[in-house]
């Protein structure tokens, strides 16, 4: 399979084992990439056609559109819960908006932690005034943007941003000092492909907040460019090294999986419709909604993984099934391959 500007499948593989269909490509096994230079050459010439300003881009003037949800209402984690049928209407608008606010917190970290590994990957590049160093400085400014445009529609909404807790940035610091490899880009793509499979969706929502769906269209169209460039370094990385390195990767990825689910939606949230955030956590998580809600967003990065080999071996099969983020057709894929 080559990876492509396409972030997301064409078409999926049926139940006679037809090749699943990237745009242009076939998928196997084996995931194949381009020259390094020449995809940072087609990347740049993008960034050069097709890039915005959130400062300038977005109408920041303009009011709110009253009554108008933030996120699509069956996104809500409460949804399926034994909460939902008490709120009312207004209430789950207004949930909307602090889930909206919670995730654009989570991105503004996100966003921060993608530009500090890809400024590593930068320094530990021999080239470092080639296409491929230049493209990858070009991200970083461009995901900067990104955080400038959470933080100011954030500050649209009145709530105060959701920061993240004392012991996750620590873990964070933690994070510089795990080598470069499939790991680190797989959780690159982890960040930003989750929330775009949300993005997408909620683009094409006319009923939502005008602000936020422009915000959306905005980082889903640069965040192509950037899963690109991901895609094909994490399948580079894999091709470089043995057997041992990849399977110790593929379960630090395997772990960051069921972490990163759980910080997107800030439990903080559920105060907004008399909830405490250790009930509204557990109840949500307890929901179909929540782990149908994970297989949407995760369902197309992971069959991808699962192509590249990031997805086999007992240990990373058992905390990805953990994680509840597999979708049906790749964990029977999964549990055909241990039984061969």
């Amino acid at each position: 399979m080559t990876v492509t500007d396409s972030t997301a499948p064409e078409s999926a593989a049926g139940s006679s084992g037809t090749p699943r269909l990237y745009k242009g490509a076939v998928s196997t096994t084996s995931v194949n990439v381009g020259d390094r230079q020449k995809t940072a050459q087609r990347l740049l010439r993008s960034t050069a056609d097709r890039s915005y300003d959130g400062e300038l881009d977005i109408d920041w003037d303009a009011p709110l559109v009253d009554g108008a949800p933030w996120i699509p209402i069956h996104r809500l984690t409460l949804r399926g819960t034994k909460h939902w049928d008490e709120l009312t209407d207004e209430q789950k608008r207004l949930l909307t908006m602090y889930e909206a606010v919670a995730v654009l917190s989570y991105g503004i970290f996100a966003e921060i932690a993608l530009s500090t590994n890809l400024m590593r990957g930068i320094l530990r590049n021999p080239g470092f005034v080639d296409d491929h160093i230049r493209y990858a400085l070009a991200e970083v400014a461009e995901e900067t943007r990104h955080s400038t445009m959470f933080g100011r529609l954030i500050n649209k909404t009145g709530l105060r941003p959701y920061r993240q807790p004392k012991a996750v940035l620590k873990f964070f610091r933690l994070v510089g000092f795990v080598p470069m490899g499939p790991s680190i880009y797989a959780g690159t793509l982890l960040i930003e492909e989750v929330l775009d499979r949300l993005q997408r969706e909620g683009m094409m929502d006319e009923t939502l907040q005008p602000h936020f769906r422009q915000l959306m269209k905005i980082h889903i169209l640069e965040e192509a460019r950037h899963i690109t460039y991901a895609r094909e370094e994490l399948v580079r990385s894999i091709q470089s090294r043995g057997r041992i390195s990849n399977a110790a990767h593929r379960v630090a990825f395997a772990l960051m999986v069921n972490f990163v689910q759980e910080q997107i939606i800030d439990p903080r949230v559920y105060r907004a419709v008399g909830l405490s955030p250790v009930r509204g956590m557990i109840d949500a998580r307890r929901s179909p909604q929540f782990k149908e809600t994970g297989q949407f967003m995760a369902g197309p990065l992971l069959e991808f993984l699962y192509d590249a080999g990031m997805i086999k071996g007992p240990v990373t099969t058992r905390l990805y099934k953990m994680s509840g983020t597999l979708p049906p057709e790749l964990r029977a894929k999964v549990d055909a391959d241990r039984r061969r």
